[in-house]
């Protein structure tokens, strides 16, 4: 050592080291040799590590363990004595929808006039992180004189260079290195003191010393940012501890158990797994949000990677695993600052083990604004995609090529052919030049369509069918085609389906829902109407000659009811009752109509004594009684008369008899013969002889002339000659039936 003496005289008096001394650090770090105060002599110290995740727990500076669930922001770190203007704060929040508890929301770095604030927008989810400075979020990575900015896509690492600092910050929580050889006992805050002494790290700003840690984390509220909401307690706590809150008995989640289980067992040697099993169980009893748990081993697990221990955890859980970009894979320990293609041999980088995303084994990044990962070195072609040596590529139109003896890119303007001749046929379509869609540097000529120089569509279309517009692939002109309309169509008429509709006389149509294949409109269903062949008695349906659709019932016989007894009677017929002979009921056809008569036989006087005796019977119409008349009986009438043959005569009238005589002569209908039966009986002769007598003539001549003498005269049968329909000599009264 040198010291000064008068007269400017310096001595030089000799300094001996005293021997090294192993120490134990309470944090459960490795002890670091760092310089005394002269930078003379080595002796070990313990770097300050301060720890906080979950809900959340802390691990200070020198490994004391406590929970804290303040909603504020809150002093982390801070210089007692002002040496390098290093300010650390904690922004924590309610982060649990049913319990109270909190969460590190953000951490905010202030080192000399610069502020950054790493922050998690997504706190019950996938992190949504981000690095602001002086407000203005930063594309990462990042870096300046005095600080680098790294993420890895599950933490954001920021080193402070000159003063070796290196804080995290992600969704599992933070932490915060100091070296000892810059901060070692000039801490204070709610990370602690780092003097390698747990005794006093909870420590009221001022310097006063409370049993809880947890009581002194309330007293340490930022002074620089406002917070209305966050007072400090106005009485200092008392030297009386309170009792520790009690809590109802609970089975944490099988997944703390990792912590102490096989899986971190290489680990439990240099990291105790104690304080995170604390914190994991805490967080599996009181936080709704399981992937909280998660950040109790995530901690420990980053706390063994810097003590040189990787642990690969996250695959024995379902709850905690992480998704990494398709180009880059999962690793638990990687370097903080990746590997690129632009490191340069003496460049110094941040040695920090972190798990995130990294690329592939045998790839590096190929610088570290891309991000992209490859397993060649080239060039980055003007919009920052990495090219290899001598590839040939093309951008805004120019030749380009990645030049090995540069490693730069030089490009050159792109030649295009002469574009082929185009000639546009088809409506709608002009000639125009445009790029060339398969290759944009260049132009070429293409027909391209212009609505506005289309013919006028007709929309016309004949009934049922409906008018739509469109343009088919490949045209440009609107056309027209007509689409069916539901309904049915005859005779240019429109038929709503269910609704009749006028076709075939004999036929009944209706429009039905059934789709025709051919017209693609509804079908007219007919059926031919059922005619009503049922007549009454009397008539018979007859088939229409006028082209109707049914016949009609058309009489043909005479009905005739009497007495609730229906007669038929045949046109011409004559009928009467059995009881009633007198009365004739006659079929008449007029026209087309057939009609009944009524007629009433009115009979004679008819006086018994005046006939001859066996002789009274009913005449042939079967009304009327006749007879034989004695006065007007059949007998023989003498008659004398002068016979004379074309001009011959006899001189003397000549006795010639005859017969003269009522006879009984009667017609009447026979059922059993179907017909007229008639009987004639007539007065005639029933003896007779030939007599002969001479007739003179006009010329002299006398000539014989025989003729029939009457002797005996009597009713004798005959034939009737007279017709059927010839009136009868009686009288009869007519109705009209």
């Amino acid at each position: 050592m040198a010291r000064c003496l008068e007269n400017f005289t310096i001595e030089i008096i000799p300094y001996e080291c005293p021997p090294l001394e192993n120490i134990t650090c309470t944090n459960g770090k490795k002890p670091v040799l760092v310089y005394d105060e002269y930078h003379c002599c080595q002796h070990y110290a313990c770097d300050c590590v301060c720890e906080g995740w979950g809900d959340p727990h802390y691990i200070t500076f020198d490994g004391f363990y406590y929970s804290y669930q303040g909603n504020c922001t809150y002093v982390l770190m801070e210089e007692k004595s002002l040496k390098h203007n290093l300010k650390i704060y904690i922004d924590n929040v309610y982060c649990d929808p049913i319990e109270d508890v909190s969460c590190p929301r953000s951490i905010i770095i202030s080192y000399k006039q610069e502020v950054v604030k790493l922050i998690n927008h997504n706190l019950l989810g996938t992190a949504q992180l981000e690095a602001l400075k002086n407000g203005e979020s930063l594309k990462l990575p990042y870096s300046d004189f005095n600080i680098k900015i790294l993420s890895t896509g599950i933490n954001l690492v920021l080193e402070i260079l000159q003063l070796k600092t290196i804080i995290t910050f992600g969704i599992t929580g933070f932490s915060v290195t100091l070296p000892f050889e810059y901060f070692g006992g000039n801490t204070q805050g709610h990370c602690g003191t780092c003097n390698n002494n747990q005794a006093d790290d909870c420590m009221l700003p001022g310097g006063q010393l409370v049993e809880s840690c947890a009581v002194m984390a309330d007293y340490w509220l930022t002074k620089d940012i406002i917070q209305p909401h966050c007072q400090i307690p106005p009485v200092p706590p008392t030297q009386t501890p309170e009792p520790p809150p009690t809590f109802a008995p609970c089975k944490p989640n099988s997944i703390c158990d990792l912590l102490k289980s096989s899986l971190f067992e290489a680990c439990h040697p240099f990291v105790s797994p104690d304080n995170f099993y604390r914190g994991c169980v805490f967080d599996s009893c009181h936080v709704s949000n399981p992937t909280v748990e998660c950040t109790s081993l995530q901690t420990y697990a980053a706390a063994c990677a810097q003590a040189g221990v990787c642990v690969h955890w996250r695959n024995h859980t379902k709850l905690c695993t992480t998704d990494c970009p398709s180009n880059k894979v999962y690793k638990p320990c990687g370097p903080a600052d990746q590997p690129t293609c632009e490191d340069k041999p003496n460049e110094p980088t941040l040695n920090f083990t972190t798990e995130g995303c990294f690329c592939p084994d045998g790839m590096k990044l190929f610088n570290k604004e891309s991000g992209i990962c490859v397993d060649k070195c080239g060039c980055l072609d003007p919009e920052g995609i990495p090219r290899e040596f001598n590839e040939r590529f093309e951008y805004k139109c120019q030749s380009c090529i990645c030049e090995e003896s540069t490693k730069t890119v030089t490009c050159q303007p792109k030649e295009c052919p002469a574009p082929p001749i185009v000639t546009c046929s088809n409506p709608g379509f002009v000639l125009v030049n445009q790029t060339n869609p398969s290759d944009p540097c260049c132009s070429n000529y293409v027909c391209e369509c212009r609505i506005s120089t289309c013919p006028v569509i007709d929309l016309k279309c004949q009934a049922g069918y409906l008018p739509v517009v469109s343009v088919p692939d490949g045209k440009c002109c609107p056309e027209r085609t007509c689409e069916p309309k539901r309904v049915c169509v005859h005779k240019d008429t429109e038929y709503e389906p269910g609704s009749s509709v006028p076709a075939n006389m004999c036929q009944d149509c209706t429009c039905s829902n059934e789709v025709d294949p051919k017209s693609g409109l509804f079908k007219v269903i007919c059926e031919f109407q059922q005619c009503e062949e049922n007549c009454d008695v009397g008539y018979k349906y007859v088939e229409s000659d006028s082209g109707e659709c049914c016949g009609k019932c058309v009489q043909t016989y005479c009905v005739l009811n009497l007495n609730g007894t229906k007669q038929v009677l045949v046109p011409g017929d004559v009928w009467s009752p059995p009881q009633d002979k007198c009365q004739h009921y006659t079929c008449l056809k007029k026209g087309e109509t057939l009609i009944t008569i009524n007629s009433h036989i009115v009979c004679p006087p008819f006086e018994p004594s005046s006939c001859q005796p066996n002789t009274v019977q009913t005449a042939a119409n079967g009304c009327c009684k006749i007879c034989t008349e004695k006065e007007k009986g059949c007998k023989l009438v003498s008659m004398k008369t002068k016979v004379t043959q074309k001009e011959c005569q006899t001189n003397e009238e000549v006795e010639i008899p005859y017969c003269e005589g009522s006879c009984n002569t009667f017609t009447k209908y026979s059922e059993a013969a179907a017909t007229m039966q008639h009987f004639c009986s007539c007065c005639k002769e029933v003896r007779f002889s030939n007599r002969t007598v001479d007739l003179h003539c006009l010329n002299g001549d006398v000539v014989p002339y025989t003729y029939i003498h009457v002797e005996e005269c009597g009713c004798g049968q005959t034939y009737c000659t007279r017709d059927a329909g010839q009136s009868a000599r009686r009288r009869r009264s007519f109705t009209l039936v």
